[in-house]
């Protein structure tokens, strides 16, 4: 029973309110959530502050020069629209464009093969693991121009390496990366070779991160291993493989050193397998054309944006996420 019956039912009707402790009012702005996010920021901060340094900025930065034209000895004008019209209409431009999205077709094809791999080096008593894991990993740190260089010389007609093994089954000698007609399917299997071993570490951490309650009670059932692949293994990586495919795609959008280091400027075949990036680094670096090279260059970019947002929305479709 209230000793002062108007003050409850004043309260009961609440036209008073309670007063809250130090502690509850300041609990949500002292909190340790509200520290922790505070720390956060001073973490996050040099990594931002980085970012925005050596990447909106420059990137703000070109898209502002590809609107000017730039002299013999610096400085530039602005010349408005003029070197994204002469890049659409550049003949030059849209065979980079379909040799750069080739080679990307090219890239994916690592992606089955790192899979197949991975799934036959995480077979139960197999012995050596890590040696294998080291063996494939190994051309991945390894330098791109020494890469070009040793590939150079097992593609060379005269003396390489690979026509001396196919003329041991009566076939004849050929020019490998000096022929328009296999200059880039030469160059985009080094790539895969050498990309093989980063995505391969990808696939053994996705396969095992699936539980293997699903492969005994799918043994159970007298599934094979082939079916188990296929029902359990290929749906359950899916995550892992969309993220691998995003990473391939950028990465063989911006395909260079191996172009560069594997084709001469004298080579018939250069361009046959010259990229995007490859012709910017002509027009920017030896033409000194860089209001041009910068168009190029934001063009890339939009190519890159909307194949991965392109990869985003198809994802939907096929990725399955536990």
């Amino acid at each position: 029973m209230a000793v002062f019956p108007s003050t409850a039912a004043a309260e009961a009707e609440g036209r008073i309110r309670k007063p809250r402790t130090k502690a509850g009012r300041d609990g949500a702005a002292r909190g340790p959530n509200s520290r922790t996010q505070k720390a956060a920021y001073v973490f996050i901060a040099p990594i931002g502050l980085g970012f925005l340094v050596f990447y909106i900025w420059p990137m703000l930065q070109t898209f502002g020069y590809s609107f000017t034209d730039f002299g013999p000895f610096g400085g530039n004008t602005w010349i408005g629209g003029d070197n994204y019209a002469r890049v659409l209409q550049d003949v030059t431009v849209w065979r980079a464009i379909g040799n750069t999205l080739l080679y990307g077709a090219i890239g994916l094809l690592t992606l089955p093969l790192s899979i197949a791999v991975a799934a036959l080096l995480n077979r139960r008593g197999l012995r050596g693991v890590g040696v294998y894991r080291a063996l494939y990993f190994i051309p991945f740190v390894t330098l791109p121009v020494a890469v070009g260089l040793v590939w150079n010389w097992l593609y060379n007609g005269n003396f390489g390496l690979l026509n001396e093994v196919l003329s041991w089954f009566g076939m004849s000698r050929h020019f490998w990366a000096s022929d328009p007609s296999t200059a880039l399917w030469a160059i985009g299997l080094v790539a895969v070779w050498q990309s093989v071993g980063y995505y391969l570490i990808i696939f053994i951490a996705g396969i095992k991160g699936i539980p293997q309650d699903y492969y005994e009670a799918a043994e159970l059932d007298g599934a094979g291993p082939v079916r188990r692949f296929f029902s359990i293994t290929l749906p359950l990586l899916s995550p892992s493989i969309f993220f691998a495919a995003v990473i391939c795609v950028i990465n063989s959008l911006q395909m260079f050193d191996l172009i560069y280091v594997m084709m001469s400027p004298t080579n018939p075949a250069l361009g046959s397998t010259q990229s995007v990036v490859s012709l910017f680094y002509q027009w920017a670096f030896q033409q000194n054309n860089q209001g041009a090279a910068a168009a190029l260059a934001f063009l890339l970019m939009l190519l890159t944006a909307a194949l991965t947002f392109l990869q985003f929305r198809l994802q939907k479709r096929w990725v399955h996420y536990a």
